[in-house]
Order: structure tokens, then C-alpha cells, then sequence
């Protein structure tokens, strides 16, 4: 049964589904950053999400491997991203509709599926490893901090805090209520984010302290011999992901962004409101860059300034062990259970918002092809739980089957950078068809989206060619 505003015999009942835009939902937007800061949230899940695989095991790694040649490129990494996927959200803040569904009325289709959904098929495929990743890297930091049955990184321990991870993500994360998942992700994140700053900020005083001209030579446009392909992955996975610029749209909807400005009507009221949304939408978005902008530099520093002296490179299970050197070198042994609890902290904030968030998108794609009502409250919800109990199951099968975590989250990293393509060509497409000139961007921000296309469209190219092989 539709669950659009419906009438008894003796009092209206309004809906209060995010997703269906109603008169009743209508709300004026705040002005000015006091008034909005009540309303961020959407951004604080995504940092969640990206202050985990991104910077704790790929951003460390390639600044294992390549030191701090590779500085710019996790600067470039970051801020590029974010035009993008403020455009997406836009978009849906203007329509109430998510991004997969957006997604799907891009041309060409095979049958009822949209090619950029296609794409997104194979992306997630590969996520089942990045995010296995991620289970298996909390897995390891808890086994390390409490083994269970023997060895640490040993076959049985390792198997059982799988099992833990994966079980307590689903009883955390059933109820899928959006206030829930936002104080959580919240929470995860701030604590080891401020710990990992004041670290990389105080490195000089250590004996692996880092100069000024470490840190412009790390400016410099260029890719050390052999780092390519960790480049490539870190490209993919930090700052704003494929898949992160498309669940952030999710996540927009359920905060109330698109309820609060109605129906589309056309009207200058309408008109008023998105743009008042939108404005707010914008403050959440850069609360969010500054969180994991800062969060992936201090991971890169700590990485190149720490492990890469002592040729201290994560590989497999032994990743924990290797990036928990970052802390112990620098402040002694003793703050080895620290790290440990924060590592499963900031691993913890990436599945605590992949749960939900991928949950989301795979009942999305469901509904494109027919399968599910998205409008339907009850089902959506039925389903979105019903994958919230199936992936985490799915990705701790994964990691134990191939146990290499930072294999899997630059496999992971390497598709995302190619999804990135169609996630490009769908904003270019749904801002032409779909969206309001009226609540375009300024002048300046239309630049700054096509450069970042570019951009995206360029690294995702070379990204595909050297998948395929062409580049060796």
C-alpha cells in the first residue's frame, strides 16, 4: 500500500516517510551557520565512512611506500571529489530521489537497467573484498588486543572475532534508524580523528620527526617508480569515494534536506526553499572535508614519516601489527592497547556506515529492476534489513577466505576509481534533465565542477587502462 498522506473518517494522519515529499513536510531552511549547524549529519556518516579503509590502511600504505612524494596526491585526492558529490546531492535534495534511481534513467539501458547501474553492480562485487577488508582488519585488532583460542593472527581467533564483528554489526544496525547511525558514526570518528592529528602534528619532536621540506617536496606533480598502482587505489578510496558520493544522497533524504523543501512546483517559493536546503547542505558537506581531509593527511604523514624510514610496509594479517609502529615507535609501547582500540574505532566508523549505507543502495538497485517498491515504506525497510543482516555475514566470509586486508581494500579501491566515471557522466546528465537551472550553482562552483569532472573522468580512465593493462 502507497504510504503517501492518507485521511481517516476523523483526523489526517501525515506521512513521515523522508522519501515522500508532502505539503505536511514542508520546512523553512536556517540561515546562516548557527541556525544549520542543528541540521548537519549527512556528512558525518560519510566521514565515518571514509576515516577507515582510506586512511588507516591505504593512505598508510602508500605513504610506507612512497614517502612524501606522494603528499599532493592525497591533497588532490580529497578536495576533488567534493564538487561532485555536492552536485549528486543537489539533485536529490531537488527531487527526493536517490542516486541509483537517478542513475538508471541515464541512456543506454540493457533491458530495464541503466549501464552507469551496471557499473555499479561490478563496484559493489568488488566492495564484498574491500569491506571484507575492513571486517577482517577489526577482526585482527581485536584478536591482537584479546585473542581468543591461541594465536593472535591465528586461524581460530581470527575466525571467532570475525564471527563477533560481523553479529554485533547486525545487532547494532538493524533498527536502521537514520538518528542512530548518525551519533554513532559520530562518535567513532571524533576521538581517534583528534588522536591521529595531535600524533602527525607532533611527530617532529620524535626521533621520526618530518621538515618543511619534506612537506614541499611532497607538493611536487610527481609518482615515484612503483607506487602507481598504490596511487591509483588511494585515488579511489579516499576523500569521497564512488560509492560514498552516491549513499551521501541517501543520507540527505533521511536527514530531511529534501521533505523540508516539498514537492517540485515549480513555484519561487520552491525555488527559495531547495536553494535554503541546498545552502545547508553545503555546510555539511565541508564540515565533513575538513574531518577526513585532515584525518587522511595526518595517516599519509604518520605513514611516511614512521614506517617508511624503517621499510615498515602493511601486508596482510600482520597489517595491525605493522601500522600499530606509527604509535609505538613515537610514544612507546605502552600506548600499543590505545592504538588498538582506536583501530578498531576507525575500522569500526567504516562498517558501522557501510552497513547501512550499502544496505540502501542494494535495496535501491532491487527496486530499479523491478523487484522491490522503493515508494512502499514497509518493504523498503523490510529489505534494508534484510541486507543488514546478510552483507556483514557476506564480507566476514570474504576476509577469511582470502585474509589479506590491504589486498582487498585496494581492489576495492581500484573499481571505485572506475565507477567514478558513470557517477560523473549521471551528475552531468540529471543537472541537463532533471534539475532546476534556478538552483544551479554560482559561477565559481560551475568551474570548479567541471574541473573536478575532468579530472575524475581522466584519473578514471588511466585507472580502467591500467586495469586492462595498457599501462605497465
Amino acid at each position: 500500500m502507497s504510504s503517501t498522506t492518507a485521511t481517516t473518517e476523523t483526523y489526517p494522519v501525515v506521512d513521515d516517510d523522508p522519501y515522500h515529499l508532502t505539503p505536511e513536510g514542508i520546512m523553512e531552511p536556517p540561515v546562516g551557520w548557527a541556525h544549520s549547524l542543528k541540521h548537519l549529519g549527512p556528512g558525518l556518516i560519510l566521514s565515518a565512512s571514509i576515516v577507515g579503509s582510506g586512511e588507516l590502511i591505504a593512505t598508510t600504505t602508500l605513504g610506507a611506500q612512497a614517502g612524501f612524494a606522494l603528499l599532493w596526491m592525497v591533497i588532490f585526492s580529497t578536495l576533488v571529489k567534493v564538487a561532485v558529490q555536492v552536485e549528486l546531492a543537489r539533485w536529490t535534495i531537488s527531487t527526493g530521489q536517490p542516486a541509483l534511481t537517478g542513475y538508471n534513467k541515464v541512456p543506454p539501458k540493457i533491458g530495464r537497467v541503466g549501464w552507469i547501474n551496471l557499473l555499479w553492480v561490478l563496484m559493489a562485487l568488488s566492495k564484498i573484498l574491500q569491506i571484507g577488508g575492513i571486517v577482517g582488519g577489526t577482526a585482527a585488532a581485536f584478536s591482537i588486543l584479546m585473542p581468543l583460542g591461541g594465536d593472535p593472527l591465528g586461524t581460530l581467533s581470527l575466525t571467532i572475532w570475525t564471527a563477533i564483528v560481523a553479529a554485533s554489526a547486525i545487532a547494532f544496525l538493524y533498527s536502521n534508524k537514520y538518528s542512530l547511525i548518525e551519533r554513532g558514526a559520530v562518535l567513532l570518528v571524533v576521538v581517534f580523528s583528534i588522536a591521529t592529528v595531535v600524533i602527525a602534528v607532533g611527530l617532529p619532536f620524535t626521533p621520526y620527526g618530518y621538515s618543511t621540506s619534506d612537506i614541499l617536496g611532497g607538493l611536487a606533480f610527481a609518482v615515484p617508480a612503483g607506487t602507481i598502482g598504490a596511487a591509483i587505489a588511494m585515488f579511489g578510496i579516499t576523500g569521497v569515494g564512488a560509492d560514498e558520493l552516491t549513499f551521501y544522497t541517501y543520507w540527505c533524504v533521511e536527514k530531511g534536506y529534501a521533505r523540508y523543501v516539498g514537492p517540485a512546483d515549480g513555484s519561487e517559493e520552491w525555488v527559495r526553499r531547495a536553494n535554503g536546503w541546498i545552502s545547508v547542505m553545503y555546510k555539511d558537506a565541508f564540515v565533513s572535508w575538513l574531518i577526513y581531509t585532515f584525518g587522511t593527511l595526518a595517516f599519509f604523514i604518520m605513514g611516511a614519516s614512521v614506517l617508511k624510514p624503517q621499510g615498515l610496509v602493511p601486508q596482510g594479517n600482520e597489517m595491525i601489527v605493522t601500522l600499530s609502529r606509527m604509535y609505538t615507535d613515537t610514544l612507546g609501547e605502552g600506548v600499543a592497547i590505545l592504538f588498538l582500540v582506536g583501530a578498531i574505532a576507525v575500522l569500526g566508523s567504516t562498517l558501522w556506515a557501510a552497513v547501512p549505507s550499502w544496505s540502501r543502495m542494494y535495496v535501491n538497485f532491487l527496486s530499479v529492476i523491478g523487484l522491490v517498491d522503493w515508494q512502499n515504506t514497509q518493504s523498503r525497510i523490510k529489505w534494508i534489513r534484510v541486507f543488514t543482516v546478510i552483507l556483514p555475514i557476506l564480507w566476514g566470509a570474504a576476509y577469511l577466505f582470502i585474509r589479506s586486508p590491504v589486498l582487498m581494500v585496494q581492489i576495492g579501491g581500484v573499481m571505485t576509481g572506475v565507477f567514478l566515471l558513470g557517477a560523473v557522466v549521471a551528475v552531468w546528465y540529471l543537472r541537463r534533465t532533471e534539475t532546476d537551472p534556478r538552483i544551479y550553482g554560482g559561477g565559481l562552483f560551475n568551474i570548479v565542477l567541471m574541473i573536478s569532472s575532468a579530472a575524475i573522468v581522466l584519473l578514471g580512465v588511466y585507472t580502467a587502462l591500467s586495469v586492462f593493462g595498457f599501462f605497465k
